[in-house]
């Protein structure tokens, strides 16, 4: 109660009246004082407002049309007490019960005061009542012009109790905005407090802006206060950019495993400088985007799960592709280095145009699946986005399952076999060609794998692959050529210092950078981070 006096006080204030606030609400008393003179309106308004703040959900209920009413002359009063227009019909305005106008009746008159005054309870009470978010961020638009004369408790109800994501936080940015600018310095000790908490640089410069509010000058609390909230929040911002920097670092660098450990394989066994790569990556997006439209037609419920169930068609169709192109032109190929290089050139370019031929040039359009949509604020200005983080966690799964196959399975031994001797490996039995096109087919399918990866953060079109194909060969070569655990350590590094030096140099010019470190780096260590123990001919 203390609360609404204080606040009924200030807005009686501003219209030259006394308010006065019974608990619980008496209807009839507040749609009287509507009627009457312009000072019994000015206090309706004002009870209208607590009533946004701090009433039950029926009495908002019950107050939101009058407000609205009238400000659009739709409230008539007559001897029974008073009418609102609505629907061709009238309706009393205490029962919201139809009935006729009895005796003589008029249209109250706001004032301009009044009128200010009954646009802000309008507003308040469509914040908290309205059905539509249209609707209420239109009412948010009107308070944003007097946050100094809001009732305490507003803001945080409205915010409390809003389910769109992005109007929540409008709210909440209005509710800081207004108690940093409150007449009460505690209260805005208090906000600047709150305020901290939530470190980000639009918070810093709400706070900084407070340097050069006259209490800042003159009264030492509300100087420390900004002084020590200013400092938390640059320190928060300074975690949040650390954070940030060390997660799209990771993103990145799954991206590149992602790209690179298909070719790893490939370039490793056989040593086959496959150009086409890229291109089974692009077709592993495309795959994606064909499983997408056929739940489209075929099950629609099932749309949100194309990513999932996507994988193995992902997998298997560029799998096949790799079977079909080791077997009908790379095998006879593999002493000639320089042929294979032209042919799989060759080969990249028939893909490209093939898919440009089969579905234009244009970006494919994916659907944002609800898991990999929006993100958590952390600190700072670093939100933890769950598409990055589904990138991220494919390419932990698809390492733990490559280095299982590698490591545990038959094909994997052979593969190692292969790849440290293949001529000892031939004269053990071990059919090397068919090694080789399982390999290739293995190396061709994770290509796959990264396109579907790709789809949700990244512009799928026939050129996509290309955009990879020289940080795949980077990683491959860094890492050292055929060892998984290069390829992971590789992409880690190079992604990593890509992000470090691309804000402050620019895209070309990190990744000129980069090409030149790992230039340097392979003057001193030409065969990579890990070297595959063994002799190769």
């Amino acid at each position: 109660m203390t609360f609404r006096f204080a606040f009924l006080v200030l807005a009686a204030g501003l219209l030259g009246t006394a308010p006065a606030l019974a608990a619980p609400l008496d209807r009839s008393a507040l749609v009287a004082r509507l009627c009457g003179s312009a000072a019994e309106m000015g206090e309706a308004a004002g009870t209208l407002i607590t009533l946004a703040a701090s009433g039950s959900a029926e009495d908002r209920a019950f107050a939101a049309p009058l407000a609205r009413a009238a400000m659009e002359k739709k409230l008539t009063c007559d001897e029974a007490g008073a009418l609102l227009t609505a629907g061709g019909g009238t309706l009393d305005a205490i029962t919201s019960a139809p009935r006729a106008e009895q005796g003589a009746s008029r249209a109250p008159v706001l004032s301009l005061k009044n009128r200010a005054v009954f646009e802000l309870a309008d507003a308040a009470l469509a914040l908290r009542s309205a059905a539509s978010p249209a609707e209420r961020a239109s009412a948010l638009r009107t308070l944003e012009r007097k946050p100094g004369s809001l009732p305490d408790g507003l803001l945080d109800a409205a915010a409390a109790e809003e389910t769109d994501a992005g109007l929540k936080g409008q709210i909440e940015t209005l509710a800081q905005t207004a108690a940093l600018n409150a007449s009460d310095i505690a209260k805005r000790i208090t906000a600047i407090g709150r305020v901290a908490d939530n470190p980000s640089r639009r918070a810093l410069a709400q706070v900084g802006a407070l340097k050069q509010d006259p209490a800042y000058a003159g009264d030492p609390a509300f100087r420390a206060a900004v002084d020590a909230g200013i400092s938390r929040i640059e320190r928060g911002i300074a975690i949040g950019d650390t954070l940030a920097a060390l997660y799209n670092g990771l993103s990145f660098a799954s991206i590149l495993f992602m790209a690179a450990i298909g070719l790893a394989i490939i370039f490793g066994l056989m040593g086959v400088i496959n150009l086409a790569q890229g291109e089974f990556i692009m077709i592993g997006a495309y795959v994606t985007w064909l499983v997408q439209e056929g739940l489209r037609r075929a099950a629609p419920a099932l749309v949100d799960w194309y990513l999932v169930l996507a994988i193995p068609a992902a997998f298997l169709v560029t799998a096949a592709i790799g079977v079909a192109l080791e077997a009908a032109l790379l095998r006879h190929l593999y002493r000639r280095p320089l042929m294979s290089l032209l042919a799989t050139w060759a080969v990249s370019l028939f893909l490209v145009n093939l898919v440009r031929v089969g579905f234009g040039t244009q970006n494919l359009q994916f659907e944002t699946p609800f898991y990999v949509t929006g993100g958590v604020p952390v600190i700072g200005d670093f939100i933890f986005t769950w598409n990055r983080m589904f990138a991220i966690l494919f390419a932990v799964v698809t390492l733990a399952l490559t280095t299982a196959l590698i490591r545990f399975t038959p094909l994997g031994l052979n593969i190692r076999a292969v790849t440290q001797n293949r001529d000892m490996a031939a004269c053990i039995g071990i059919p090397t060609r068919r090694v080789d096109m399982m390999a290739f087919g293995l190396g061709s399918g994770l290509a796959g794998l990264a396109g579907l990866a790709l789809s949700p953060i990244y512009s799928v079109n026939p050129q996509m692959g290309q955009n990879f194909i020289i940080d795949s060969f980077m990683v491959v070569v860094l890492g050292g050529v055929g060892t998984i655990a290069g390829t992971v350590v590789a992409a880690l590094g190079i992604g990593q210092i890509n992000v470090l030096i691309e804000p402050l140099w620019g895209a070309v010019a990190a990744k000129v950078i980069v090409l030149l470190m790992i230039i340097a780096f392979l003057q001193w260590r030409p065969e990579g981070l890990f070297a595959v123990k063994g002799r190769r001919k």
